[in-house]
């Protein structure tokens, strides 16, 4: 039970997904530098992690998506090893084509970096098994491009096939656009591929996963998928 968090220039999140990873969940994580053409042997999970990879130029995530270590991630990723992209990492992911979709600016153009609330759409997946399926969470968010968009028909392909697995949300428990801060369609947070091996979201859990930090949501996610690669919730 290995991860590997992949580093790219202008990664700024990749050690607090190693801490999480290894001194809280006790997952063994390492990390992997971009222009490595392989993964470690022994890589169970791949992280891509949030910060403006390449400052950002072109489009979010479009210059780390042609990164050497991507088609390893790929390759992970098509043989059913988990990957996870969080943030600028869920940017990468849609342009490397490992998910459907795009980020875009968010509807009021400005950075936004705030506490929110996301209700869990589904707990059958390898990173969301900890939590009751409607469960609210609170992880903070931090970026600028995080309005996931899809044309219309495939926006409805995506929600019949059961592939938004995080939803901003309010108090109440309702869900939807009404709640996104960025503007995301369908108020989706959150999604996975059809296969459910890889999950791209936009909020932070490695920042909510210890009390000092301000909550402890996040580690439902690391024991989600601690459990997983231990065989208890396959």
């Amino acid at each position: 039970m290995n991860a590997s968090v992949v580093v790219f220039p202008g990664s700024n999140c990749d050690r607090d997904v190693l801490y999480a990873l290894g001194k809280i969940a006790g997952i063994p994580a390492v990390p992997v530098w971009h222009k490595d053409p392989v993964l470690p042997e022994d890589t169970d999970l791949v992280v891509l992690p949030g910060g403006f990879s390449y400052g950002d130029y072109l489009r979010c995530g479009a210059m780390a998506a042609r990164s050497p270590i991507i088609q390893a991630v790929r390759e992970h990723a098509r043989r059913g090893g988990l990957v996870l992209g969080i943030c600028n990492g869920f940017q990468v992911l849609t342009e490397a084509g490992l998910l459907p979709g795009a980020l875009l600016a968010n509807s009021n153009l400005e950075f936004i970096c705030s506490p929110c609330l996301l209700k869990v759409e589904r707990s059958d997946t390898p990173f969301t098994n900890a939590y009751p399926e409607g469960t609210l969470v609170q992880f903070p968010i931090a970026h600028h491009e995080g309005l996931y968009f899809l044309p219309e028909r495939e926006l409805q392909k995506l929600e019949d096939n059961r592939q938004v697995v995080f939803r901003y949300a309010a108090a109440d428990g309702s869900a939807g656009a009404q709640h996104s801060p960025n503007g995301s369609l369908n108020g989706i947070a959150g999604i996975v591929n059809s296969s459910g091996n890889v999950l791209g979201l936009m909020p932070h859990p490695e920042r909510a996963s210890e009390k000092l930090l301000g909550g402890t949501d996040g580690l439902g996610m690391w024991y989600s998928i601690k459990s997983w690669l231990e065989g208890g919730a396959r």
